[in-house]
């Protein structure tokens, strides 16, 4: 009786031992490697501000794994005021920035090699903001006010060119509404997507004047690389511009995860101006009925059509490559 018991719990070991070990084969050493973060290619991706709406798609690349499903470990490094994005790029300070079209000529203009890769938004969100007491309806009727802006921009500059701007007093971009909300006879820069809702959950009448409709009408948010980078690892290139798409189609979709994200890393951006933003940002990003397959695209013409506009207002010379500008 005493052997049968010993044999009995010998037996149990056994088979305790074998499923012990069966369960360890569900993963294969190279699986194991797979899923430990250092087989990720590490990323670096400089924003030009800090964290808000505008950057939406590639946290939400980031927080619904979308990077990691491309094998990426993408680090998005926040930006702020005057942020050198450009120099942090080419200098190798940053894999990946985020800028506009502009930026990415008039930076060619002084011999960077930076490359557009891909578009979110087909419509700059650039605005001036009046108040709708002033009796302004259009950028050509601005006149008989102060409007703070950053003058020496690439936007304001061709406002100056093409607007008379009869007694108007320029003065710096003041960097929040606060000016705007205490003065009825003012006027400012803007992103259609949030000065303009500060203003008005501040109790102000703000009225939107879009510079898309002057004429002036670059790519923003764009994702943007390096020639060499384009050359030397082209997957990389791939991997990142997938990944980037999905964020971005994500965020449009739903965008309730990516703000919560959003708002812990940048508190002034209540809950409340990310999701007007991310509303906003779908007729920006999508618009005149672009199909979602097309998010990103750009075109030759708008490249050309901006080149043309930096040379008339003297940024860029007529002998700049606007081809090699952006990834075909």
């Amino acid at each position: 009786m005493t052997m049968n018991k010993h044999l009995s719990l010998l037996l149990l070991l056994i088979l305790a031992f074998i499923s012990g070990c069966s369960s360890d084969k569900t993963k294969t050493p190279d699986d194991l490697v797979e899923d430990t973060p250092e087989s990720l290619t590490k990323v670096s991706l400089q924003l030009n501000w800090f964290p808000e709406a505008e950057h939406g798609g590639y946290y939400a690349a980031l927080i619904h794994g979308l990077f990691e499903e491309e094998g990426l470990d993408v680090e998005i490094i926040a930006g702020g005021p005057n942020s050198p994005v450009i120099q942090k790029l080419v200098s190798g300070q940053a894999d990946f920035i985020i800028g506009n079209a502009d930026q990415v000529l008039t930076s060619r203009a002084k011999d960077s090699n930076a490359v557009a890769l891909f578009a979110p938004l087909q419509t700059s969100p650039r605005c001036i903001m009046v108040h709708e007491s002033s009796g302004i309806e259009t950028l050509a009727d601005l006149k008989d006010m102060t409007l703070g802006m950053s003058t020496g921009r690439a936007f304001a500059l061709f406002m100056q060119k093409r607007l008379t701007l009869e007694n108007i007093t320029l003065v710096g971009y003041p960097g929040s509404p606060a000016v705007f909300l205490n003065d009825k006879n003012y006027g400012q820069q803007a992103y259609v997507f949030s000065e303009p809702f500060v203003a008005r959950q501040a109790g102000s009448d703000p009225k939107v004047l879009m510079v898309s409709d002057l004429g002036y009408n670059p790519y923003s948010s764009l994702l943007i690389a390096t020639q060499e980078t384009i050359d030397s690892d082209k997957d990389l290139v791939e991997r990142m511009l997938r990944a980037s798409k999905k964020g971005w189609l994500q965020y449009l979709k739903d965008s309730t995860k990516t703000n919560a994200h959003i708002h812990s890393l940048n508190e002034e951006m209540g809950l409340d101006i990310l999701a007007f933003g991310a509303k906003t940002l779908e007729n920006l990003c999508l618009p005149d009925g672009m199909p979602a397959e097309q998010l990103g695209s750009m075109t030759v013409k708008r490249w050309q059509e901006l080149g043309d506009q930096l040379v008339e207002i003297e940024l860029i010379d007529e002998t700049i490559d606007i081809g090699g500008a952006f990834l075909k």
